[in-house]
């Protein structure tokens, strides 16, 4: 029997509130299913880079037998999307894991649970938005009637596309096409291994277009219409464990914390597309 001190008693909520401002993980208790949630946008950074953290940690593991992505996020940035895709088939090389589509999983979001073994979605989710989009200001003709010029000194003919203060050259419209083509192309080969399609028959689904979860498991796009409980019940049954689960994630930063308390709804929803609109010119769509 372990036997403790009042000094020890006492410190036990002063320990446990610094871990947190330290940024420790919560743990998984051992032999439960793991559950990470993909919400919002998808960017280059902030909570990206902290779903790749814990995916990664979770591969090492050894306490978490299998892991649940419960998702609802509208996709983003190409790149990011794509970063999160192979953390996720790096994490599925090594043990079970299952999506959960509950609202929506779409473009970017619909891409990085490729990687996952088996995909789940809700009967009424959004499922697809295969495709990819470039989208930017042009703002040229609003700062002349301001009366502003930009100065612009470049080196490289092709230094400064995209700049919103000048129209497009049918040079730099051309290398954009050709960036989208080849995203659009990547994005494809990734649904084709995923779900075992050709890619002719993922480039007729590649339009864009979004269906509901009961059409997307007609066109093979899922692999079954159930809830997060479902999928974690499957993902338990591949791992050999009962069907217990617990969220997952990384601890934020204090400062991150003190924010999203203090701050509005509207301002985060704000912030959220601000960081998604600023920090990849290349969204999936």
């Amino acid at each position: 029997m372990r036997m403790t001190t009042p000094l020890a008693t006492a410190l036990v909520p002063p320990l446990t509130r610094l871990a947190g401002i330290l940024g420790i993980r919560r743990r998984v208790p051992p032999g439960r299913v793991a559950i990470v949630r993909l919400y919002g946008p998808i960017a280059g950074a902030g909570r990206t880079t902290e779903w790749i953290e814990t995916l990664r940690h979770l591969r090492d593991s050894k306490r978490v037998p299998a892991v649940v992505i419960d998702v609802d996020s509208g996709g983003g940035s190409a790149a990011a999307s794509d970063d999160m895709f192979l953390a996720v088939e790096r994490l599925a090389a090594v043990k079970p894991v299952v999506a959960a589509i509950r609202g929506t999983g779409a473009s970017g979001a619909y891409l990085a649970v490729l990687g996952a073994r088996r995909i789940f979605a809700n009967p009424s989710a959004i499922i697809g938005s295969i495709g990819v989009i470039a989208a930017g200001p042009r703002v040229p003709r609003l700062l002349d009637r301001v009366g502003v010029s930009v100065a612009e000194t470049r080196a490289g003919r092709l230094k400064g596309m995209g700049a919103p203060w000048r129209d497009e050259t049918p040079e730099e419209h051309e290398k954009e096409q050709q960036l989208v083509d080849d995203i659009y192309t990547r994005f494809v080969a990734r649904v084709a291994r995923g779900r075992n399609l050709t890619d002719e028959r993922v480039r007729e689904l590649a339009t864009g277009e979004v269906w509901l979860g009961d059409r997307a498991l007609e066109l093979g796009l899922v692999d079954e219409i159930g809830d997060l409980e479902r999928a974690v019940e499957v993902a338990a049954a591949m791992a050999r464990v009962p069907a217990k689960s617990a969220p997952v994630r990384l601890r934020r930063p204090l400062i991150g914390r003190l924010v999203d308390r203090f701050a509005s709804r509207v301002a985060r929803s704000l912030a959220d597309e601000i960081e998604l609109r600023a920090g990849d010119r290349w969204r999936l769509g």
